[in-house]
């Protein structure tokens, strides 16, 4: 099959889901008013209460939500083929995360820009928020960690990409300044932010910086990571407008002229698909697809994260309620052609089904080096473009990226630590700095303690990042659809989803549950069983929640 149809049907359909399915759910479910005083103005403080524009603010939501993460998913999912990759990314997009990512956007600024977590508490009661943190805390602690290990092995394995990368940081504090000073007008900002980055792309393979294997007697990678974890203390007390708005939102724009460049080199050069749609000999080893495939692609379908950041950051700078439905909704869209894309690179390009076959030798295997070496093929073959310039190109996506994630992560570490000040009523954790250095710091024993010197801690408890986030995506949906039931307003359109949703979390975390076990691996095992006790009780008290609004709406209309 011709990798062009795929693109088309979905694509087509990405956008019939924004712009039929997501005015109905904005006008019809949400009720979205143009004449509430959001949190972004109630509390305005010039550091995370900031009323933003629409079009910077998808940028910041789009590219914090995104990470690497919709290219892995879907570039290790397409081992079982790649039509139920399509199909999952496709509806989950439409369906799933865009009513997620809006709904968590809507309850939070209806409720003082509140997370998720907190709401949890005045929602539906004060156990499921004290279990709602707890898997919150580990989703962050697992992004955090792990992303500054894949960050730092990128910049390891392609030195081109340090100056990009690094660089890009100077020119989003420049954007920042011309953005919110009004110097230049934003099309002009953003046309100039472009170009610089770009350039620098273009310099990076003539400045390769390569960190040396050893340095002070800790590896390059511990180096790597400790600077990343370094820069993004600073990066998460620093107001919004000066470096995170205006990172994320190039680095949107960034992404969408590289899905441009890669959606136009498959055009040219009409690839076909090399792997099956249905792959029924996969490699030893490999799980079951149901329901493993739903908590291998969480980013770029539906993910828990995507909640953190509606509630956490998004929710802080939204101008107007009416720009959830652009934001929030959009901003899976955007995520969902990412996903698309690293499924059309991890499954065209390839010279032969053997090349593919030989990449997926074993479950787990793919992901970004898939996606860069299957983007570059593409570029190369369609646009004439070298495949070193490509891969540098494709490499630089996914760092910035998963920069930005981390960036947002660790700002939402230290709103939890800030939020259990609250909730505790411990004054010192409230403020900025301290919340800070307890994110940090517990990033960093996980990432030291558990990893050892090489500092790549965050990759032991990785396994249960998909059935954690997923998890926490259905828990939002939860918290969404109690909100709805209070309402009176209809509730089928997050029902529906949360109870799919639930049904393949809670199976997969058992599908685990008995692999730990076979393995002897006790620590994930234990970690397995907190999750999915946190899961049922959780689900339990939303249920009991949700059956006696419902009895009490049934009392009052007799």
């Amino acid at each position: 099959m011709s990798a062009i149809v795929l693109l088309v049907i979905g694509l087509g359909a990405m956008a019939l889901g924004y712009f039929v399915y997501s005015k109905f759910i904005a006008e019809k479910i949400f009720r979205l008013d143009p004449d509430f005083r959001t949190p972004s103005y109630e509390y305005e403080d010039g550091v995370d209460y900031v009323p933003t524009n629409r079009y910077v603010l998808w940028g910041h939501h789009f590219t914090s939500v995104a990470g690497a993460a919709p290219i892995v998913g879907p570039a290790i999912a397409v081992i079982w083929g790649w039509l139920p990759a399509f199909l999952w990314v496709i509806l989950g997009t439409i369906f799933f995360a865009g009513v997620h990512d809006a709904g968590a956007i809507w309850a939070s600024v209806r409720n003082k820009a509140r997370s998720i977590g907190a709401l949890t508490g005045d929602v539906v009661g004060k156990r499921a928020r004290s279990l709602f943190m707890i898997v919150i805390f580990l989703v962050l602690l697992m992004v955090n960690a792990v992303f500054a290990v894949v960050i730092a092995g990128l910049m390891m394995d392609f030195s081109s990409a340090v100056v990009p990368v690094w660089g890009a940081i100077l020119v989003a504090l420049i954007i920042g300044q011309l953005i919110y000073r009004r110097v230049l007008s934003l099309p002009m900002v953003s046309i100039l932010g472009v170009l610089a980055l770009y350039a620098l792309i273009g310099l990076g393979p003539s400045v390769p910086l390569q960190m040396p294997e050893s340095v002070g007697g800790m590896s390059g990678n511990a180096v790597w990571i400790l600077i990343l974890f370094g820069y993004a203390t600073i990066a998460s007390l620093l107001p919004v407008w000066m470096l995170l708005q205006p990172r994320d939102y190039i680095n949107g724009l960034q992404l969408f002229i590289g899905l441009i460049i890669l959606y136009g080199a498959i055009l040219l050069m009409n690839p076909s698909m090399v792997a099956p749609a249905f792959n029924g000999n996969v490699p030893e080893g490999t799980p079951s697809l149901v329901p493993l495939l739903f908590v291998t692609i969480a980013c770029g379908a539906i993910s828990g994260f995507h909640g953190l950041v509606s509630s956490g950051t998004t929710s802080k700078q939204l101008k107007k309620e009416t720009d959830v439905r652009f934001v929030g909704y959009f901003g899976a869209i955007g995520e969902g052609s990412l996903a698309l894309a690293a499924i059309l690179a991890a499954t065209a390009g390839f010279a032969s089904f053997a090349d593919w076959e030989s990449m997926y030798s074993a479950f787990g295997q793919g992901g970004v080096t898939a996606f860069v070496e299957g983007g570059a093929y593409i570029i190369n073959n369609g646009l004439g473009l070298p495949e070193a310039t490509a891969a540098t190109l494709l490499t630089v996506m996914a760092s910035l990226f998963a920069g930005t994630t981390m960036d947002t992560g660790l700002r939402l570490q230290r709103y939890i630590f800030q939020e259990w000040g609250e909730i505790y009523g411990l004054d010192w954790m409230k403020k900025g700095v301290p919340a800070t250095l307890l994110a940090v710091g517990s990033c960093l024993l996980l990432a030291f303690g558990a990893g050892g010197a090489d500092g790549s801690g965050g990759l032991i408890i990785w396994p249960l990042f998909g059935t954690t986030n997923q998890l926490l995506a259905g828990l939002t949906l939860l918290v969404i659809t109690v909100m709805l039931v209070r309402l009176k307003r209809p509730m089928w359109y997050t029902l529906a989803p949360l109870c799919f949703l639930l049904v393949m979390t809670v199976a997969a975390l058992l599908t685990q549950l008995r692999g730990f076990y076979n393995d002897g691996n006790y620590f994930l095992l234990f970690l397995d069983i907190v999750v999915l006790i946190a899961a049922v009780f959780v689900s339990l008290e939303c249920a009991a929640t949700l059956k006696r609004h419902r009895r009490e709406m049934a009392q009052q209309q007799e």
